[in-house]
């Protein structure tokens, strides 16, 4: 079975069947990866990174991702 014939099913399941195939997805565990960056979030190591942008966006100096995918 394909992707494509996987979405073409979807819209004739019951709710049910979505919710069951959609925690089927999400049971997916995370890789090295993922877990360094959970570690890093949880210790704090993002946080001056997450206040210089919320600076920035208060200050005006952010620019819509509309606006940057629109650009040629």
């Amino acid at each position: 079975m394909t992707v494509q014939e996987i979405k073409a099913a979807i819209p004739s399941l019951t709710m049910e069947e979505r919710a069951e195939i959609a925690a089927c997805l999400n049971m997916w565990e995370d890789d090295e990866w993922d877990l360094q960056m959970k570690r890093d979030a949880a210790a704090g190591k993002f946080d001056q990174l997450h206040r210089d942008a919320a600076a920035e966006h208060a200050a005006g100096k952010t620019v819509s991702l509309d606006d940057i995918l629109r650009q040629p």
